[in-house]
């Protein structure tokens, strides 16, 4: 067993490899880690920087705050220094570090203090640390600074310390990531008096900081704090490198202790035992469960006590480790080993003397062949810790009567065909027959009725083929030594064979259980509404647990049933109020729970990080406890997955509502913009004349007064317009455009659309080419002319003056049963990324200085009515020369020819 372990410890771990590769390919990250402000990180960080250059390396200070403190500031004279960037907000410029110009420069080591520091808005990252993990992916180091109240997950630990809630704070994983720490620190009366003596605060300052945050105590407790969180990452980074490079542990740099569990009774009180052991040592510990062939066949009673202890050991913070393994003992050293566990908890056996001598002990192997690791040995204690919420099923009889009517089969067998070979054999190679019916029976049956099968074939064999033959006496020695070791082979036999038997049952089950979670998993990513995941996850359930379900998820204010499998939507008063209480407060209830059992259904709530998001009711027509431990596990796993299933659901509709929330909010200030603008300047055009004429009436000549009137008229046709187009658009939009279609000529309504627009295009010349014998549209004709005059509009509005608007039609072959009508105008043409957005609502092509204000609803409108009325409408460029162009697609009526009459 040692020579195993030392092969398996040669092999470096692949994490750790790609962990060391991923070093290598950015820069080095160095923190000077503080335990309060004023105690030198900066100070330090310059001096080693320092150090750098000497040795000739290119530094240069990307930020650093001296504070006023000369020797600081002695120390940056030294050093090249990246000027910073000024960066404006509300009217003030403020200045930060300038990344690019440090990349630029490209330098080999980059000094940034304040790792905590929040950028000034607009800055490209909104944090410095961000800055910083962007100059470690471009490959330069960084020496930065960091207090260790500002750490993510220790702020709630030194706000309950101090009562001050440090606001700027990193993630843990920028820790977890520095290459190297260094702890500045000194002691507490040093650091009171360096601030009394002003080189930390001014004086006013340094006294109300040392009458609040820096106590005595205050320091003390954050010196243990970085000190606890530097040893941590030293640890991990221990751990890395000993994986990396294959080394034999463990190293006893640091305590760790490792707890194996199994099935047995006193395992409550060794998952105590090891939390008082951890707290004593003040180590981390991990307790590791190791699943054999036997597992699978364990007691319904022992699988729930061995759960619930590894429950318990979560709730009192152990990490805890699932692995399978052939070997519990050169399992549990080479995980040890591996992960550098100095300290070893494992439980007295509980199996018996002769067990023991049989399957040799696991306690002996390991204090044995630990080496250097220490191994604890608990006795005694019994206390067994009962599941909470709900009473799992009892183990059914796993004695099957049938196995052994297959064994006393394969025996007879046996016996039958060592007579036919009786003649041709000797008896000692009769034996070999029996032991096929043997190892027949173990693989069939497992263990039991493999050792019947051996006794069952010793016997059958005594009394059929030993002489004296048909009785159980056996004359000749030599006789007895055979029977003998033909029963000892069996019995070895058949125990291999049931081992065999076991490991590949339990990797059946397994296999199929993992297979179904796979092909679940598979279902749910691939739904995409609520209704697919909730009908998907009762039906897995139903059928992996043989069970009826219903879900139930919350809504306005209660929960209500949404799926079912069975279908079923109808709850009885007792069932509504576990579902109720379970949901409200995310434990279990109903039946075979500890809180309301009267229900029909177990009620259990779904869950995710971010809390129950459901209830999961389940019955059967069975008697007594609803789920087995198995089931129970198997049900957690399926809960997991349906319900990360209905958040994601949730959360997509959650991010719909957004978008349409903003698109809603975009259009309607789109629609104030407009109002506010494009209909504002005909009103004001319309008062403005009308309050000249009224004021100045009697003192204008016929010429004004025609002028004036003519633009009120202009004006209130615009206006008119501007109106229409938003009534139009809200119908399109209500749903409650139904064009009233019926067969007309193309040429007819383009002539009204013309006649329209005949004020829009005095300034153009209009060019028409549509044949007198294309076929007839089916089309509503006050919605066509409608959007004709959009298209014209446009075309007026975005072609220079004097420039020619063309509008030509045709069949194409009458492929299709479409009719196509262009409109062309000799303007600047669309925007290639524009030509899709341009029938957007209140989108606007970017316009040139003569073009009058619109809306923006005029090509929305179109494809509007064009869709409402089966056609289509696309933007383009006109090719070989400027100008863009609409062509509508419309279907055709009939194969008559001719302008209507």
């Amino acid at each position: 067993m040692a020579n195993d372990n030392q092969g398996w410890e040669r092999r470096p771990s692949p994490d750790a490899l790609l962990a060391k590769a991923d070093r290598e390919d950015r820069g080095k990250l160095k923190i000077f880690l503080g335990a309060a402000p004023g105690v030198g990180k900066t100070y330090e960080m310059l001096m080693s920087a320092r150090a750098r250059q000497a040795d000739g390396t290119d530094v240069v200070i990307g930020v650093v705050e001296t504070h006023g403190r000369k020797e600081t500031e002695a120390l940056v004279a030294g050093l090249e220094t990246v000027a910073r960037t000024s960066v404006v907000y509300k009217e003030r410029a403020l200045d930060e570090m300038d990344i690019d110009a440090i990349l630029a420069r490209r330098p080999t080591l980059a000094l940034v203090d304040e790792l905590a520091h929040t950028n000034t808005p607009g800055s490209r990252h909104p944090k410095r640390y961000l800055d910083v993990l962007e100059l470690l992916a471009s490959g330069i180091d960084v020496y930065t600074t960091l207090n260790i109240q500002h750490v993510e997950s220790l702020n709630d630990i030194v706000a309950q310390i101090t009562r001050i809630r440090v606001r700027e704070t990193v993630p843990d994983s920028i820790i977890d990531r520095a290459d190297d720490i260094e702890i500045i620190d000194i002691t507490p009366q040093d650091l009171i008096k360096r601030m009394q003596d002003g080189k930390v605060y001014v004086p006013k300052t340094a006294r109300r900081a040392i009458e609040n945050y820096f106590s005595p105590g205050n320091l003390t407790a954050l010196r243990e704090l970085a000190l606890r969180r530097t040893a941590q990452r030293v640890d991990d980074q221990l751990l890395n490198h000993m994986q990396a490079h294959a080394i034999s542990g463990p190293w006893a740099a640091g305590e760790r202790i490792l707890v194996c569990l199994d099935h047995g009774r006193n395992g409550a009180t060794l998952v105590r035992y090891a939390r008082r052991h951890a707290d004593r040592l003040r180590a981390p510990w991990t307790v590791i469960h190791l699943e054999t062939a036997k597992s699978a066949f364990l007691g319904e009673a022992d699988k729930d006590r061995l759960a619930a202890c590894m429950r318990l050991a979560e709730q009192l913070g152990a990490e805890t480790v699932t692995l399978p393994a052939s070997s519990v003992s050169r399992e549990l050293l080479a995980y040890a080993t591996a992960n550098n566990f100095n300290h070893l908890i494992i439980g007295k056996s509980e199996r018996s003397w002769w067990r023991e001598r049989l399957d040799g002990s696991i306690t002996h192997d390991l204090i044995r062949h630990a080496g250097t690791i220490s191994v604890h040995v608990m006795s005694g204690g019994t206390e067994e810790v009962a599941p909470r919420g709900v009473r799992t099923a009892k183990p059914a009889n796993r004695i099957k009567p049938k196995d052994y009517l297959f064994s006393l089969a394969f025996v007879s067998v046996a016996v039958v065909i060592g007579i036919l070979l009786d003649q041709v054999l000797n008896v000692q190679n009769l034996a070999l027959v029996f032991l096929m019916g043997v190892l027949a029976s173990a693989v069939r049956g497992g263990l039991g009725p493999g050792l019947f099968a051996s006794f069952l074939g010793a016997t059958a064999f005594n009394f059929f083929f030993l002489e004296p033959r048909y009785t159980l006496t056996i004359r000749d020695p030599e006789s007895v030594v055979a029977l003998l070791f033909f029963l000892g082979t069996a019995l070895v036999a058949s125990n291999l064979a049931a081992a065999v038997q076991r490991q590949a049952l339990a990797a059946r089950q397994r296999a199929r259980t993992t297979e179904d979670l796979y092909l679940f998993s598979r279902k749910l990513a691939g739904t995409g509404t609520l209704d697919d995941v909730l009908w998907a996850t009762a039906y897995q359930m139903a059928s992996m647990l043989k069970v009826r379900v219903v879900l139930l998820l919350p809504e306005d204010g209660t929960i209500a049933v949404r799926a079912g499998y069975p279908p079923d939507d109808t709850l009885v008063d007792a069932d509504i109020a576990a579902a109720r209480w379970a949901w409200e407060h995310d434990r279990p209830a109903g039946r075979a729970a500890d809180t309301l059992p009267g229900a029909k259904r177990l009620y259990l709530p779904l869950r995710t990080g971010r809390g129950a998001i459901g209830v999961v009711g389940l019955d059967n027509d069975r008697q007594g406890p609803l789920l087995n431990s198995d089931q129970q596990r198997l049900f957690d796993a399926l809960a997991d997955q349906a319900a990360l299933a209905i958040e994601r659901i949730q959360l997509v509709a959650d991010v719909d509502k957004a978008k349409l929330a903003a698109e809603t909010d975009r259009l309607r200030t789109a629609l104030l913009t407009s109002i506010s603008h494009d209909l504002k300047t005909p009103l004001a055009a319309i008062m403005g004349s009308a309050g000249t004429i009224k004021d100045f009436g009697g003192g204008l000549s016929e010429e004004a007064k025609t002028e004036l009137l003519t633009t009120v008229i202009e004006e209130s046709e615009r206006l008119h317009r501007f109106i229409a187009n938003l009534l139009d658009m809200t119908r399109i939009e209500s749903g409650a455009m139904i064009p009233n279609s019926a067969p007309h000529f193309v040429g007819d309504i383009v002539g009204s659309a013309l006649a329209r627009a005949a004020k829009i295009t005095a300034e153009h010349r209009v060019e028409t080419a549509i044949p007198d014998d294309l076929p007839m549209v089916k089309v509503d004709p006050v919605l066509l002319e409608q959007s004709l005059f959009n298209l014209i509009d446009n075309a007026a509005k975005y072609a220079p003056d004097g420039t020619t608007i063309r509008i030509d039609a045709d069949d194409a072959g009458n492929t299709g049963g479409m009719i196509y009508l262009r409109v062309m105008d000799e303007g600047p043409g669309l925007p290639p990324d524009d030509l899709e957005r341009v029938f957007d609502s209140f989108y606007r092509v970017r316009k040139i200085d003569h073009v009058k204000a619109g809306t923006g609803l005029g090509l929305s409108i179109c494809r509007g009515f064009i869709e409402a009325m089966g056609g289509s409408i696309v933007a383009a460029n006109r090719s070989g020369r400027p100008g863009a162009v609409f062509e509508i697609g419309l279907p055709a009526a009939t194969m008559s020819k001719g302008p209507t009459s």
